[in-house]
């Protein structure tokens, strides 16, 4: 039978074994990318390279591995059943507040764009291809300040990625990601919880920066200083202390993809 509707084709997605399946599958290689752009920016704060700490650095070491393609594909297909998981749960919200419903559909949608964005990275490298997306980056922002009113709206998508990095810093503070897992008692639940506290804070911070080099680079008419989550991370390491910094938000980041493992587990699907 042939649901009807766009809210019945998603609550048959959501009822499908299969489909729950991978989407846990999508927690996973999701935490295996975070793993490995929290061991490169871990690598560059010890002075050892590593490369590019962003999902493209991440797919080019994983493609550089044995079967590397397929575990490339594997992450591909688990971060667009994901995606698809996250839209269904958008026309499925519930709430009765108006205001509510919407906000979270947004949170929701924008939530698998972002894993579309990191699968469709996967799939340029499964095909054979390369990212380098501080270049693309400062291209886009360049493109942008050259636009009428481009200034502004540089501005507006800085401030909107800042917000995002804080969301996830109060995330991770309130825990209030627990309410989207089924949490076992004792001391593995706490576990996790200080997973997912000490994850969300360093994802937090990264994604933060990330929002300032767009302002900067529109308050200095500089596009070059606009960048990915690499020019985030490899600018901690000028700080002062930086170094430090970059190392702490680099295991944090390894402690987000060790969450995410366990999100897979526990996740309310």
């Amino acid at each position: 039978m042939i649901p009807d509707s766009p809210k019945a084709a998603a609550s048959a997605a959501q009822s499908s074994r299969a489909f729950q399946i991978a989407a846990r599958a999508g927690y996973v290689v999701l935490g295996l990318v975070h793993i490995i752009i929290g061991a490169i920016a871990i690598s560059v704060a010890v002075g050892a390279g590593g490369g590019e700490a962003d999902q493209g650095g991440a797919m080019e070491q994983i493609a550089r591995v044995p079967f590397g393609v397929v575990v490339l594909w594997l992450i591909v297909l688990g971060l667009f059943a994901l995606g698809v998981w996250q839209i269904a749960e958008a026309f499925l919200e519930r709430d009765p507040d108006t205001k509510k419903k919407w906000g979270r559909r947004i949170k929701e949608v924008g939530t698998a764009v972002a894993y579309f964005a990191i699968g469709g990275t996967a799939l340029v490298y499964a095909l054979g291809g390369q990212s380098d997306s501080s270049q693309s980056s400062a291209k886009m922002t360049a493109d942008l300040m050259a636009a009428p009113g481009g200034i502004l709206v540089v501005v507006l998508i800085g401030l909107v990625v800042l917000g995002v990095g804080i969301a996830f810093i109060v995330r991770g503070i309130k825990r209030s990601f627990e309410k989207h897992l089924s949490l076992p008692a004792g001391k593995t639940g706490d576990g996790i919880r200080t997973l997912g506290t000490v994850g969300y804070v360093a994802k937090g911070i990264a994604v933060a920066v990330v929002g300032v080099l767009f302002v900067v680079a529109a308050i200095t008419h500089d596009p070059e200083k606009a960048g990915g989550l690499d020019a985030a991370l490899k600018s901690l390491a000028a700080l002062p202390f930086g170094q430090v910094v970059l190392w702490l938000v680099g295991a944090g980041l390894i402690v987000y993809g060790v969450y995410c493992f366990a999100r897979a587990r526990y996740a309310r699907l």
